[in-house]
C-alpha cells in the first residue's frame, strides 16, 4: 500500500511539473506575440517607404518617415521597458558601456569621457540589456 501511494504521488508531481513547463511556455509563447504584435506596424512603415521610394517620392519625406518610423520603434521598446542608455558627454563606466575606440582629449573634455556612441546602449528595466559601444577621450 506504501508503494502504491509513493507511484501515485511521483506520478501526480511528474503531472504537476509537466503541467507547470506547458503553462510557462505558453506564457512565454504569449508573450512573444504581443512584443512581435507592436513591432509588425514598424516593418509595415519600412515597407510604405520602399513603396514610397519606388513611386519617386522626395527623399527628404521618405527620410522624415523612416525617422517616424524608428520613434515608433522606440515607443514599442519603451512598452516592454526598453530605454536607451544615454552616455555621450558622461564619464566612462565599463558597467553600461564597452569602449571601441579612444581619441585625444580635446581642451575642453575630460580625460575618460565619452565623446561618440558607435553602437546605442540599451536597458531592460534596470539591467543592462545591451551595453554601448563607446568612443573614449583619452589624454596623450
Amino acid at each position: 500500500e506504501q508503494r502504491s501511494l509513493y507511484l501515485r504521488a511521483l506520478a501526480d508531481f511528474d503531472n504537476y511539473r509537466k503541467r507547470a513547463d506547458r503553462d510557462i511556455s505558453d506564457l512565454s509563447q504569449r508573450g512573444r506575440r504581443d512584443l512581435l504584435k507592436r513591432i509588425l506596424p514598424v516593418l509595415d512603415n519600412l515597407a510604405r517607404a520602399e513603396e514610397f521610394r519606388e513611386r519617386g517620392t522626395p527623399p527628404e519625406q521618405i527620410i522624415e518617415g523612416v525617422i517616424q518610423t524608428g520613434k515608433q520603434l522606440l515607443a514599442a521598446l519603451a512598452a516592454e521597458n526598453i530605454r536607451p542608455i544615454e552616455v555621450v558627454g558622461k564619464p566612462f563606466d565599463p558597467s553600461i558601456a564597452e569602449a571601441v575606440a579612444t581619441q585625444p582629449a580635446g581642451p575642453d573634455v575630460a580625460d575618460n569621457t565619452v565623446i561618440a556612441e558607435a553602437a546605442k546602449g540599451y536597458y531592460i528595466g534596470d539591467d543592462v540589456l545591451r551595453p554601448a559601444q563607446v568612443v573614449v577621450a583619452k589624454s596623450s
